[in-house]
């Protein structure tokens, strides 16, 4: 099967790699370089230039300044105070990691860096961004909020702690590399003049595309850019025509990607980029005004071009997997099932005994991934929590965390692999020795809840929000409930959280569209005791008409492929079509997964008793 790169150990590490100490220094030399351009304050988002969640190692500005390494959050430096932001999963990693003396931590989703800034600029101050760092619609918010305050926003010319920052890593150089249509499903050829349609049916010209995983699916590529996710970090504007201007270093390339690309695929260094805007003058483009920096709007104004703001044309197409990818995803899950079997079997064996810890729990899992053969690398660090470390839904183990899993304790990992065919992305929650009774029920709650999501029969046009409560029901009945979304987007060997669609009871209107595939991931977390997760992936499919019924109605084909532990439940508080749910699953986990671990005897014995019928 194709590969891209061999992997080299390991794929993921556990060193500490924040330090409150260098937080004074840092801030003070930041603090000076601003002054030195006569700014009052600065913005510092966890962001690059093509506004992805996944950024690589020279665009972690916002970890070199606070020591806070989270995947998500914002900083503001003022004169005489600073500020960093923060949603639900990072409020007790923040506090260990950056020194609160000198950065207070706020909260992102109820307060917001915008709100803080109205009450804390002083009249009269400069506040300074960087327009690579910000979407277009996020400058526009960010000035009407410092115009309240009183004070002005300043683009700056070049990022400031980029000046300090003596050690900054360089750009990614990694090769790039084809990605065959055979797992793709559609040439590059096809895609790009599907997405020149869709510009011209628009009105337009031409799109500025900035995100990695438009770019990557447009033009059938993929590469090492940013850890576990193959991005090529890259501009393109593509053409009504149906031909791209690709903004790639030249040194990422090879004989074998200009063969691929074909004519119609210009390459250019990214430092012509600014020069191509210029030339779209009396052009109508779209830029999607969530997803592209506010740099490259200001340099189409300015040269002449009518902005069209408009979704990113190849996001909808990308999400809807064709039938090869879909297959390629059931490939894949029955592959990486097959390792978290023998993973979980070898947990259980090993467990009880007492000489496990989350760092040598995570590594035998990788390692089981890796005798697979066909894993290229991790989907993102595994999430490994034991007891209250369970409780944290993003924690990430470290060298100094690294906890020992203790009997009677519950343990959880979250966890993925990137396959040629397929990104997976599975939560699976376990118990060493005996449950309680309280974490008997809460488990079984979160299980109903994932179990009414897998069962949804749902109309054309519904949106993921509207099916949230599904999941989140048997936990509202206690009085309970979870502070993460149910559902997120996967990518075809891309993105292991991608869009539009989404499950959550943030309203996103995108309704869910056939080839989706997204996670089911209900929760429920005890705060200093345990955590609980049950996460499969499904692909969003067209159901038939019920007898008597209407309309067709949308359903979900659950992909993931593993046992669920049956020691956590309380078959009580299921319903005979929640048991029948379950034992039908655990008999598809057992006849397609059963024939992958047929050489591990231990493994395979294993598995026929966790996916036993009750």
């Amino acid at each position: 099967m194709y590969n891209m790169h061999k992997m080299t150990p390991p794929l993921q590490t556990f060193d500490d790699v924040s330090s409150k100490a260098t937080v004074a220094p840092r801030l003070a030399a930041l603090r000076a370089e601003l002054a030195r351009r006569g700014l009052d304050g600065f913005i510092i988002p966890r962001a690059d230039e093509h506004q992805g969640e996944y950024v690589p190692k020279r665009a972690e500005r916002l970890a070199y300044i606070t020591s806070f390494t989270g995947s998500a959050g914002v900083a503001v430096v003022l004169r005489d105070k600073a500020a960093v932001f923060v949603d639900g999963r990072y409020t007790l990693q923040v506090r260990e990691q950056t020194d609160t003396k000198l950065f207070e931590p706020r909260d992102l989703v109820s307060e917001g860096p915008l709100a803080w800034l109205e009450v804390n600029l002083p009249k009269g101050s400069k506040l300074g961004y960087d327009p690579w760092l910000h979407s277009i619609a996020g400058v526009e918010a960010l000035r009407a909020s410092i115009e309240r305050a009183g004070g002005t926003a300043v683009p700056t010319d070049g990022n400031p702690i980029d000046a300090t920052w003596k050690d900054q890593p360089g750009p990614p150089l990694d090769k790039a590399m084809p990605y065959p249509a055979d797992l793709a499903g559609q040439s590059a050829e096809k895609k790009r003049t599907q997405i020149a349609d869709a510009i011209k049916k628009a009105g337009a010209d031409a799109a500025v595309l900035t995100l990695p995983d438009s770019i990557c699916w447009l033009l059938n590529m993929r590469g090492i850019d940013v850890s576990h996710t193959p991005f090529v970090l890259s501009f393109a504007i593509h053409n009504a025509d149906g031909s791209t201007d690709l903004f790639m270093d030249e040194r990422k390339s090879s004989p074998e990607l200009i063969k691929h690309f074909g004519n119609a695929v210009r390459l250019h260094e990214p430092k012509q980029f600014p020069a191509k805007l210029d030339a779209l003058k009396d052009k109508t483009v779209i830029a999607d005004p969530g997803m592209t920096a506010s740099f490259i709007a200001d340099r189409l104004r300015t040269a002449g071009a009518k902005l069209k703001r408009a979704p990113d044309p190849c996001q909808l197409p990308k999400a809807c997997k064709n039938a090869a990818e879909v297959e390629g995803a059931r490939k894949a899950h029955i592959r990486d099932g097959a390792a978290l079997t023998r993973f979980l079997a070898w947990f259980e064996r090993e467990a009880p005994k007492g000489n496990l810890d989350e760092i040598k729990a995570a590594e035998a899992l990788e390692g089981f991934r890796r005798e697979v053969n066909e894993l290229v690398d991790l989907s993102f660090d595994s999430i490994s929590g034991a007891g209250p470390h369970a409780a944290l839904p993003h924690y990430r183990v470290t060298r100094s965390t690294n906890r020992p899993i203790r009997n009677n304790e519950i343990y959880l990992i979250d966890s993925g692999g990137q396959y040629p065919d397929g990104t997976t992305d599975v939560t699976r929650t376990m118990i060493v020795g005996k449950p309680s009774q309280e974490m008997r029920d809460r488990f079984t709650r979160v299980l109903k809840g994932h179990i009414a999501l897998a069962t949804a029969r749902f109309p054309e046009g519904t949106p993921g929000a509207a099916l949230d409560v599904l999941a989140r029901a048997p936990l509202w009945e206690a009085g309970l409930d979870y502070d993460h979304g149910t559902g997120h987007g996967v990518g075809a060997y891309l993105s292991v959280h991608e869009g539009p669609q989404n499950i959550s009871k943030k309203i996103i209107n995108q309704p869910l569209m056939p080839g989706m595939i997204c996670s089911n991931e209900p929760g429920y977390y005890k705060t200093d005791e345990y955590g609980i997760r049950i996460e499969n992936l499904v692909v969003v499919t067209q159901g038939e008409k019920p007898a008597g019924g209407e309309r067709p109605m949308m359903r979900f084909e659950t992909i993931t492929m593993a046992p669920i532990d049956l020691n956590l439940v309380e078959p009580k508080l299921l319903t005979g079509d929640e048991k029948a749910w379950l034992n039908a699953y655990h008999a598809e986990v057992r006849k397609k997964v059963a024939p992958a671990i047929a050489n591990d005897t231990p493994a395979k014995a294993w598995l026929e008793q966790a996916t036993r019928a009750i």
